[in-house]
């Protein structure tokens, strides 16, 4: 433990917004380190993310030394010793070094200090323990290095105590190993994930959702969910079963089709089968109104598309439009046999890019040039004679659309005669 590396190929530690913040805290007494996720990016040569700083700096020297410099400061968790300070536009948190005190799920009372090994003790996993100052020495309290090397993810210290100082961290174990771990999660933090799950009842929805939208993107997913599945976990979280199998063929398909991953179009193939799916996901994620629409609107009668001809799909890709139509249809195609032949799949699949669907050519001055009056009659006219445009292909010569519009009010007229 406390081995030391250093930190090679980090221009953003001699020069620029990160540079310059360390810079600002050390000195006078202080120290002040970049830590978590900076860091485990940094050593595992990934892009990097938030870049977070902790500091032996009380929060209200934070502040000062901020003003002084004319560097806005903005007080976003200091009861708990963080301040965000924005640089040239890029917000950095910088937490005073803390240690808890007293834990009661995700609150804690804490208190601020000096020692940099207890602040890394406190943390949840240790490839998010290990911290690196400015001349780049890379500070490892809690062997983060040698399981950054070996794509490991552990708690740091007791996994049990870790979890039920919050219960989030079930969700961020498996998130983190799909992510940043490589073969089986870790045994001992996998079985405490299990033992804790009752707590996982106890969490905000905000919260879960956030996480699980996070997880269902990571590189090994569906590895992640399957382990999940497997000790009990997505039952009390989804309250149904999760569906492993066109979620892993959805990961698949998005690959196939060199499609941007979405985590909404996979969280349908892990819990949709029917629309009624998609409004208790909704409602127990507080998922966002686009998300809950998404999710409706890929749960719709998907078992419809399975060997539809082009003309139907042309007709599903206009009612739909472009993105719930590929969304929908990719639904689809994950929860069929994966040994199917793909090649009407992807045919379908690529409809939007080789065909556009054309506007409804016809108006409502055409149907009340043949006698509809304005109101509710004239709206489902264009209904009526819409859906016949569509069963015919889409015509745009005006003799055949004269006749569309002929036939529909004339069967319009004989019905509303009996």
């Amino acid at each position: 433990m406390s081995e030391v590396r250093l930190l090679s190929d980090a221009p953003w530690l001699a020069s620029g917004p990160a540079a310059g913040v360390l810079g600002l805290l050390n000195g006078g007494g202080e120290e002040a380190r970049v830590i978590g996720g900076a860091v485990r990016n940094a050593l595992m040569r990934i892009p990097l993310g938030d870049i977070d700083i902790a500091t032996t700096a009380a929060p209200d020297e934070v502040v000062r030394r901020a003003k002084q410099a004319g560097i806005k400061s903005v007080p976003t968790g200091i009861e708990h010793g963080t301040v965000t300070l924005v640089v040239e536009g890029q917000p950095f948190e910088v937490t005073t070094l803390r240690e808890d005190t007293e834990t009661y799920g995700r609150k804690a009372k804490v208190t601020f200090g000096r020692d940099w090994v207890r602040d890394a003790e406190r943390r949840d996993f240790t490839i998010n323990g290990l911290s690196v100052d400015a001349a780049g020495i890379v500070h490892d309290h809690v062997d983060g290095l040698a399981d950054i090397e070996a794509r490991r993810v552990r708690f740091i210290g007791d996994p049990a105590r870790r979890i039920a100082e919050d219960y989030l961290r079930i969700l961020r174990f498996f998130r983190f190993h799909a992510a940043y771990g490589s073969g089986e999660a870790d045994r001992a933090g996998y079985l405490a994930c299990i033992d804790g799950r009752a707590g996982l009842a106890g969490l905000s929805a905000e919260r879960i959702r956030m996480e699980m939208l996070k997880l269902v993107l990571a590189n090994d997913a569906a590895a992640a969910v399957v382990a999940m599945a497997d000790g009990g976990l997505l039952l009390p979280l989804f309250g149904s079963v999760a569906y492993t199998g066109p979620f892993a063929a959805m990961i698949e398909i998005e690959k196939l089709m060199d499609l941007a991953p979405s985590a909404v179009r996979r969280l349908a193939a892990l819990t949709v089968a029917v629309t009624e799916d998609a409004r208790r996901i909704a409602t127990r994620l507080r998922l966002s109104n686009a998300e809950a629409k998404a999710l409706d609107s890929m749960g719709h009668r998907w078992w419809r598309l399975p060997g539809m001809d082009e003309a139907h799909a042309k007709r599903r890709l206009y009612r739909l439009d472009e993105g719930p139509y590929r969304d929908r249809l990719l639904l689809a195609w994950a929860r069929t046999d994966a040994g199917q032949d793909i090649g009407p799949w992807r045919a379908l699949a690529t409809l939007p890019q080789r065909w556009r669907a054309p506007h409804f050519p016809l108006r409502a001055s055409d149907f009340i040039a043949r006698g509809i009056a304005e109101g509710p009659a004239l709206g489902h006219v264009l209904t009526l004679a819409e859906d016949a445009w569509l069963a015919a292909d889409f015509p745009l010569e005006p003799k055949t659309l004269s006749a569309i519009a002929d036939q529909t009010v004339s069967r319009f007229t004989r019905d509303h005669r009996l």
